[in-house]
């Protein structure tokens, strides 16, 4: 999937082109993440774009760690940083679920399909779900703890509650990595019904709305997120063991040779 403004697609990708050259880096993977890939961006959403990248192999024989994250200053429309690939495989063995995110977006900038390819193998297998679990309830705790303390709500908070709880049911019932649209997850756990109508109303409102824009407060939604988040609580999976050293140092060195 491809963003729809190809102006915005083309100075992002010149962003990367420039990042490469100071940088002295190979970008692996650049995608978007946020709203835009989870599928609902206001009209005024910037473009949050995450990469993974590598450098030559002499950079990682030091003595010293070396700052392994590239960032550039955000900008009203662009926010763009990266993360080395031994940085991205460390975390990937503890599923991390940031990442795992970055690796299932459905829009993508800049593709290594050889080199992207087993990094996603690898992170189905290394996916632990009750890590995910945890994450997901904790962001959509956060968010209802916000939400409780006003009385009008930006619009964005409670898409960004329900996001996770969605999540973390998928995680439960389908133990693996839950799908990045907002979509997906609605279809598949709230197909129909009152709260389905209101939260399909919230997604026009924010499409045609700035991040700034907020709605009265949603009965209906607080309650189900709240009873979702302690039931959810009670169902989590089983730890499972993380996976050995070997197969992230073998890919490690695949990719640098």
């Amino acid at each position: 999937m491809r963003v729809n403004n190809q102006s915005i697609e083309r100075d992002i990708l010149d962003q990367l082109k420039q990042i490469e050259a100071e940088h002295h880096v190979k970008i692996i993977l650049a995608v978007e993440s946020g709203s835009r890939a989870w599928g609902f961006p206001s009209k005024d959403s910037d473009y949050d774009v995450r990469f993974i990248y590598c450098h030559e192999p002499d950079w990682y024989l030091s003595v010293f760690n070396n700052r392994d994250v590239i960032e550039l200053p955000i900008d009203d429309l662009l926010d763009i940083n990266g993360w080395d690939i031994k940085k991205s495989l460390v975390l990937l063995k503890q599923s991390n679920s940031a990442l795992m995110e970055w690796l299932a977006s459905p829009i993508q900038y800049l593709e290594i399909k050889e080199v992207a390819d087993p990094i996603k193998q690898l992170a189905e297998e290394a996916f632990l779900p009750l890590a995910s679990c945890h994450h997901y309830l904790s962001m959509a705790g956060i968010h209802l703890e916000k939400i409780s303390q006003s009385e009008q709500v930006n619009i964005k908070k409670y898409l960004y509650a329900l996001r996770p709880v969605l999540c973390c049911h998928w995680v439960i019932e389908k133990e693996c990595q839950p799908p990045m649209l907002f979509s997906d997850l609605l279809n598949t756990f709230l197909s129909e019904g009152r709260l389905r109508d209101d939260i399909d109303e919230l997604l026009r409102i924010k499409q045609d709305s700035n991040e700034i824009d907020k709605v009265n407060r949603n009965e209906r939604i607080e309650t189900y997120l709240s009873d979702e988040i302690n039931r959810l609580s009670l169902l989590l999976p089983d730890k499972k063991m993380k996976l050995e050293n070997e197969p992230f140092d073998c890919l490690f060195r695949k990719i640098l040779k």
